[in-house]
């Protein structure tokens, strides 16, 4: 959850030339009612309603990439899953309920984990406050309490005038106990990330296409410094070496066709931050790229990070893939903005007002 201060140390003659480099996946629309809500059986619809890490950033400096935190939805195969709760759902909840009207909405919310930025916006969730509607949240439990606790507690007085028990949704809460689980007719899977607590990370497979999400990770070079900065040493190998985890990882993430990364922090940012749970751009950038994913979203920006720092992250992000030899379209997460994978495509669409536009990109 914690920030850091922008730096990138690039010229500005190599960021310019790494524009070439990339292949935009979507644009960004700022008009939610204009967004498709049909998009045939056999295709899979991906929107970012917040891509921010650590505290909602508003403000002039935010508004082509979005200040609210993590949440992104994911519909496939008639189903709906919400992917954490940051306080972009509140603007989910809006929607949802322009589209649903009187009908009845039904959805699966999937929390990577319990920092206050993946679930501050549960609260404000329209939807839950309908008694006709069914929620089911899925998460594993934390480190010191149970996920329902959790989430219950931050509605508490003094904290909020509503409790979650008072909510008229029907809201069941699903504490995880297997990695391999169904929604549906979707299978999802799922893997603890390196992040401060219990943090999970989780691969939706679709008729379309797979996607993968995983806002908040370290890489797992770090691992063994951080177990003996809190006192635990490994020799007694209760834990995975840290290549033994990465090589667990990528084989997690390999072929995915839609990978979501935290990629908070530029390479020199890192280096004030080891040990803080998140990743950095060449470290993102290796995983992708041994992993075989067709296409990779900057995700969980840094509150720091204004509009033209990430762009700059993403230049650099495609130099980097360029430089390998790797053709994987790279884009920064956007708020707003949707993408739809379909078997032999993938296309992105954005709007602003009632204009739509559509790119698709060639495989």
């Amino acid at each position: 959850m914690r920030s850091s201060s922008p730096c990138l140390n690039r010229t500005n003659q190599q960021i310019t030339g790494a524009k070439n480099l990339g292949r935009s996946l979507f644009a960004c629309h700022n008009d939610f009612t204009a967004m498709t809500t049909n998009v045939g059986a056999s295709k899979t619809r991906v929107i970012f309603w917040g891509v921010r890490g650590s505290i909602p950033t508003p403000g002039s400096g935010t508004v082509r990439y979005g200040g609210n935190t993590s949440c992104v939805e994911v519909r496939a195969e008639g189903e709906i899953i919400v992917l954490d709760a940051g306080s972009g759902i509140r603007l989910l909840g809006q929607s949802l309920q322009r589209e649903f009207g009187s009908d009845p909405i039904r959805l699966a919310i999937l929390i990577s984990h319990t920092h206050w930025d993946h679930i501050q916006g549960l609260p404000f969730f329209l939807p839950a406050y309908s008694g006709k509607n069914q929620l089911r949240v899925f998460g594993y439990d934390g480190t010191r309490a149970r996920l329902g606790e959790i989430l219950a507690g931050q509605m508490e007085t003094p904290f909020f005038p509503v409790t979650m028990a008072e909510l008229p949704g029907k809201i069941q809460i699903e504490e995880l106990k297997d990695m391999d689980f169904e929604i549906g007719k979707l299978r999802v899977c799922s893997k603890f990330l390196n992040h401060p607590g219990v943090c999970a990370g989780y691969c939706i497979h679709t008729p379309a296409g797979s996607v993968v999400y995983m806002p908040d990770n370290e890489p797992f070079d770090q691992l063994d410094v951080q177990l003996r900065n809190r006192g635990v040493e490994n020799t007694a190998r209760t834990f995975k070496s840290p290549s033994e985890e990465r090589t667990d990882l990528i084989q997690f993430l390999r072929g995915t066709d839609l990978l979501i990364l935290d990629a908070q922090y530029t390479d020199e940012e890192y280096q004030r931050h080891i040990g803080w749970g998140h990743g950095s751009i060449s470290s993102v950038v290796s995983l992708a790229a041994d992993a075989d994913a067709k296409r990779l979203v900057l995700f969980h920006h840094d509150p720091n990070h204004d509009d033209e720092m990430v762009d700059k992250i993403v230049d650099e992000a495609r130099m980097q893939i360029a430089q390998l030899g790797k053709s994987i379209a790279v884009e920064g997460a956007r708020e707003g903005s949707e993408l739809i994978l379909s078997r032999d495509r993938l296309t992105g669409t954005g709007a602003k007002h009632t204009r739509r536009q559509r790119q698709a990109l060639p495989e």
